[in-house]
């Protein structure tokens, strides 16, 4: 563990399921081994109190969790297009990477969990038995207005990604309900495979045909705003730098036609890629096929990124 770059759960050496008699035990282990007087160092003396004293309050816990904490900042450039979206050379999971001349894609792999499960004396941030679900939570009342019709949307959407893109990549992850770290808001629904993510929220519009502006769903002379996730995805890719973030906007139809409302991109934005894609339900699938299996070892379950994510559910 390097110091100042962990979590406060990789301090304590517990799992973000820790409970606060877990998390006492692990402070008094940790505190003793640590501690100047028995030898040990100073700075790593004071991370270790604060991290006790961060997870054992349930408020400054629950804000610490909301904030998808790992340690400090690292500097990354400052752009749109400025994505790690590869493992480190050498790692576990770089052996999976498709290269030149290797035309089998892992996608459709078994899961490869990072670190391992079984790395000696190693304390997993999650439960294996948690890390291999593909869905972790469900679209529940948040707030008083329009909650059912909300909820609704949202589980089409969770149906859609169980049926059409879980299958067909075994590593991952999707996440409903995640607090924004932009704003008060909500994400709807996160997917991470191997070192991509995708944040998608949900619409429900009528049957018909769409213009796509790159900011606003035209219809009829009709302007709707879709779900502002640009800002979102913007403030989830600095937080995860290691990670390739996309947003995009699923908009299903009343009948539950995967391939309507039809949506027309009117123009392209400028600089050639949007933040945010707005889709019907089949080209959310696709989509997200593509977008995920393309990805430097899509069979890979980023065990640490999957804890922050989960550390984030509302």
């Amino acid at each position: 563990m390097t110091q100042g770059s962990s979590s406060h759960y990789e301090v304590l050496r517990v799992a973000v399921t820790a409970t606060e008699r877990e998390i006492k035990v692990a402070y008094r282990k940790a505190a003793r081994a640590s501690h100047p007087d028995h030898g040990g160092d100073a700075a790593m003396f004071r991370q270790v109190t604060l991290a006790y004293e961060t997870l054992i309050d349930p408020r400054r816990r629950a804000a610490y969790d909301r904030s998808y904490a790992a340690g400090p900042r690292r500097n990354r450039p400052d752009s749109d297009e400025a994505h790690f979206d590869a493992p480190a050379a050498g790692s576990h999971a770089s052996a999976t990477i498709h290269k030149p001349g290797t035309p089998r894609n892992t996608a459709g792999d078994a899961p490869v969990y990072v670190p391992p499960f079984d790395t000696p004396g190693a304390v997993p941030l999650v439960p294996l038995e948690l890390a291999s679900q593909q869905v972790h939570g469900m679209p529940r009342k948040r707030g008083i207005f329009g909650a059912e019709a909300r909820i609704q949307r949202e589980l089409r959407t969770v149906q859609l990604i169980s049926r059409q893109v879980l299958p067909a990549i075994p590593a991952a992850r999707l996440i409903n309900g995640l607090q924004s770290p932009a704003d008060n808001s909500h994400i709807d629904h996160a997917l991470l495979s191997g070192y991509r993510l995708a944040l998608v929220g949900s619409m429900l519009l009528p049957k018909g045909a769409y213009a796509w502006d790159g900011n606003t769903l035209n219809h009829g002379g009709r302007s709707i705003a879709p779900p502002q996730l640009a800002q979102v995805v913007r403030r989830m890719q600095d937080i995860f730098p290691e990670l390739n973030v996309t947003g995009w906007t699923v908009v299903h139809s009343p009948d539950g036609n995967l391939h309507e409302p039809v949506i027309d991109r009117h123009r392209r934005s400028r600089g050639g890629s949007e933040i945010v894609q707005v889709v019907n339900a089949a080209g959310l699938a696709r989509g997200l096929k593509d977008f995920l299996s393309s990805g430097p070892a899509p069979n890979t379950v980023n065990v640490p990124v999957l804890a922050r994510l989960l550390r984030g559910m509302h």
